[in-house]
């Protein structure tokens, strides 16, 4: 049985102000009903449907690739990203992605490129099918669980409880489009053709009929770009986001509709014992909503329940 209640949120100020704007957006004798085809949602990845910590999901699946080259080309081995890669330094690589946040790019330019050279050249197909025998395999380092239950329970129900009264989920996402759509469906619902996100670039070979990445990014799904990405996909501004870093906080601004009630949800991590407690890279984002009293949603205060069951990806019973 598939729930659509808010069973992992505890009675506080989120939940109610979740609900009152669903109430208020689907009360067709209101003054801010919104027609369903205009209820529309978009939500961040990384920090926000799922654990990001020590580093995000993708970044674990693309170190594996990228420790394979350096472990047949011995050059590669002194160079970041592929040396971090190589020793599995995972304290590089997560701070490659808060530098980011904090204006530096130097380090996420050296991995985006690397990123582009392990998977040129392969199919759409043959990414899709190593991404499908990651998620059956692989295991958070710290939380030992399998990385397909390090889905936020409370966000599933979110996602669900907004689908059963007439909203469209999106997720719009720094992340790979690409490694989320395989396993976004079964995870959250949400099909592959509304997985927003970063790309590489794609060339088609027509004697095979062949579709393949290239060694180019395409586009950068990351702070301002991230309106622009769902303009272009969805043309539609959204009435509701949630986010949780920096690089959410356009998304969230651009949740604006005249004379239309907007909802923007920010995920504070701050419970140390069932996840993590960090504000690295989100500071922007927290001022922002502490200044235009956005809902702030504490883990440790507005959650009851965590993570999905590890008996089955985003089942929640």
């Amino acid at each position: 049985m598939v729930a659509t209640d808010l069973a992992s949120w505890t009675d506080g100020a989120a939940r109610t102000a979740i609900v009152e704007f669903v109430e208020r957006v689907t009360d067709e004798k209101g003054p801010g009903f919104v027609e369903p085809a205009a209820r529309v949602a978009v939500f961040d990845n990384d920090g926000t449907l799922w654990c990001e910590k020590p580093m995000p999901i993708q970044l674990d699946f693309t170190i594996g690739r990228l420790g394979e080259i350096a472990a047949d080309d011995p050059e590669l081995r002194n160079q970041q990203p592929w040396q971090a890669a190589y020793t599995h330094d995972l304290r590089w690589l997560g701070a490659a992605m808060v530098k980011h946040y904090h204006g530096d790019d130097a380090d996420l330019k050296l991995l985006m490129g690397a990123v582009t050279r392990a998977f040129d050249e392969v199919t759409v197909e043959d990414y899709d099918a190593t991404v499908t025998a990651f998620f059956a395999r692989a295991e958070h380092p710290g939380l030992h669980r399998p990385y397909r239950s390090c889905g936020y329970l409370p966000m599933v129900e979110l996602l669900r409880y907004l689908q059963g009264h007439g909203f469209t989920n999106y997720i719009a996402s720094g992340g790979d489009r690409d490694f989320m759509r395989p396993v976004a469906e079964a995870l959250y619902g949400i099909p592959p053709e509304r997985v927003i996100g970063s790309a590489l670039g794609l060339t088609y070979r027509g004697e095979q009929g062949q579709l393949l990445y290239k060694a180019a990014m395409d586009f950068f799904d990351d702070g301002p770009e991230k309106p622009v990405r769902i303009w272009s996909r969805i043309g539609r501004r959204p009435i509701l986001s949630v986010g949780n870093s920096n690089g959410d906080l356009p998304m969230l601004e651009f949740c604006e509709l005249p004379d239309t009630p907007a909802l923007r949800l920010l995920i504070l991590h701050d419970d140390s014992v069932r996840e993590f407690d960090y504000t690295d890279g989100a500071e922007d984002i927290l001022a922002a909503a502490q200044g235009r009293r956005w809902s702030v949603v504490s883990m440790r205060n507005d959650w009851r329940e965590i993570f999905t069951p590890t008996d089955g990806p985003g089942d929640t019973g």
